[in-house]
Formats: C-alpha cells, structure tokens, sequence
C-alpha cells in the first residue's frame, strides 16, 4: 500500500523538509535577536508631545531659561588629533545651545577644513578674511569674526583653505606659539565662552589652540581606536603645560557616537570613566542621523531637529560644562 499523500509512513522522514518545531524555534531566535539589537520605533523617537517640549526647552524662543554665566570667559580647546570623533560637531553644537540660553560665544575656526565655518553656515571661501589673517598678519579678530544668522549671542571666526599654509609659514614667525592667545586677549568684547575648533593633529595650529586655552575639552568616540592615541594626546597637553600655558587643565571629556546596542560602547565608557573620574560629562552623545544631517543644511542639530535625541544630548552637555563653570569659579 502507498503511503497517504503529502505524508510519509509512521517512520519516514523526509530529508528536504524542515520540522516545524525547528523552524518555528530559528524564526524566534531570529525575531528575539533583531529586537534586541534594533530599537523600536518608540524607543528611538520619543512621543511627539514630549519632543515638543524639549524643541521650545532647546530653542528656548522666549529668552526666560538662560545657563549659568561664567564670572570670566572661558577659553575651551576642542582638541583630539583622532579624525572623525565629533570635534567639530561637538564645538558647534555646544555653542549653539550656550547661546541661545543667555550666554556671548565665540568660535573659532582653526581647522584648514572649515567645517565649523559651514556649521553655522558662516561664508568661508577664499577671500573672506579668516583666522589665518589672525595668526599670520596679525589681524584683529574683532575684524575677521562674523555674527552667526538666527543666533543673536554667537560669534565664529571662520577658516579658509589659506589656513592649511599656515603650519608652514608660522614656523618663522615670532612668539608663533602665542599668536592665537595675544589675539583674543586683544579683543575688545567680552564673551562667556570662546571654543576652537582644532584640526585632527598635533601640529602648530593646535599648539596655538592649546596655549591660549585654559581648558581642554577631549571629544571621543566610542571605539576603540579612538582610546589609542588618547595618550599621546595628553603627554602633549602636559608638554603645553610645562614649557608653555601652566594654566591648561583637560576639565571636560565627552563621550560621542555612543551606539546602545554595542558591549563595546559600554565597555569604552567603563574605561573612559573609571581613568579620568569626574571630567567625563554624564551627558553622553548617541550616534543619531540627525546630528549628521544638520551640517548638509548650514545648521547646528540644535536647530534643525530640536527635539531629536542628538540636540537633547547636546544641550544637556552645554548645561553641564556651564553648572561646572559656576561652581569651579566659587
């Protein structure tokens, strides 16, 4: 007798077919493993309601929330000769937020890319007078700084590509060091924050960036490659230190591209935080296509997507670098 179609005899086994007990189990496994790495709608975007609320916190168009002032200006280096870490998305971003609540910023550009210059969508082409006019022919930089559209209290001295001369014809130039430090001092305005933002390396520019500074902001990136040459970055702060700027303290790290779903995210953070202590900001910045999208506009994220989780971040790491100021300053 044939056995009964689609079946085959009490012990027969086809073995072309899957048991549907095996498949259903790999489906689950499956299902349970993308869950777990992919995040859901609702936990990447929060409700619109409350996205809402932190867009005006952030915009803040009424003027009422400020950040605590700084009883002198505070000169930050954005400095990490990694490329690709978030200095100047970090520069940008902090200086947006800072002054849309209550404080005067000024960036300055001293990366030959500009790409801090096109962040707050300040002309940068060959031509416009730059920071290079600074360093090299003394310039002042009340002449080179441009107001940034939108943002009443900030400033931005931009970068052209005359800039990437610059390492080479200060190498003659007197006190080439020192010539950043003398220019801001000479400013007539007074500003709570002045950021720069310094190129991916250790040359002149950011010897320049690192003497007139009195403090050192490291953005790193949660990988890592960005924790190998953390420490040639640091011997050459302490070099600044000795021979050049006694004042210069690293007081502020920031984790960035920080990617929930990863062990190595974490792990780089557990490092971070347990070698350098209280520096390290609690705020953490995500990795969120927001904040890339923003430069292709002329924005800061801080203005082109208010209420996402990178401007969030950002404006929550401007909070907590200006309450640290205050209470250093007691």
């Amino acid at each position: 007798m044939s056995p009964p179609p689609g079946g085959g005899g009490a012990g027969t086994t086809d073995p072309t077919a899957t048991p549907a007990g095996e498949y259903g189990a790999t489906e689950v496994a499956e299902t349970a493993y993308v869950s777990r790495e992919t995040p859901t709608r609702e936990e990447d975007d929060p409700p619109l309601a409350m996205e809402a609320m932190r867009a005006v916190q952030i915009l803040n168009p009424s003027g009422e929330v400020t950040m605590p002032r700084p009883e002198r200006t505070r000169v930050m280096c954005v400095a990490n000769q990694k490329g690709g870490v978030g200095k100047t998305t970090t520069t940008v971003n902090l200086a947006v937020a800072l002054a849309l609540h209550g404080n005067r910023v000024l960036v300055i550009d001293l990366d030959p890319q500009g790409n801090a210059s096109t962040g707050l969508n300040v002309p940068h082409h060959t031509g416009v007078p730059d920071v290079y006019d600074c360093l090299i022919d003394s310039v002042p930089l009340a002449e080179v700084a441009q107001g940034v559209e939108g943002i009443p209290n900030l400033w931005c001295v931009p970068a052209t590509i005359d800039l990437a001369g610059a390492e080479i014809e200060l190498v003659s130039v007197v006190a080439r060091e020192s010539r950043l430090a003398r220019a801001i001092a000479a400013y007539p305005g007074h500003f709570d924050y002045v950021f720069i933002d310094c190129p991916p390396s250790l040359g002149l520019l950011t010897v320049n960036a690192l003497v007139a500074a009195q403090e050192v902001l490291i953005p790193i990136q949660c990988e890592y490659y960005a924790l190998e040459g953390l420490n040639q970055l640091i011997n050459n702060i302490n070099l600044v230190r000795q021979h050049l700027n006694p004042s210069l303290d690293v007081s502020t790290i920031l984790l960035t591209m920080y990617d929930r779903r990863t062990r190595l995210a974490d792990a780089v953070e557990q490092d971070v935080r347990n070698h350098f202590g209280d520096k390290v900001l609690q705020a953490v910045i995500p990795r969120n296509v927001r904040v890339s999208e923003a430069p292709s506009y002329g924005q800061s994220v801080m203005t082109y997507d208010p209420g996402s989780r990178g401007a969030t971040s950002y404006f929550e790491a401007a909070q907590e670098i200006a309450e640290r100021g205050v209470k250093e300053s007691r």
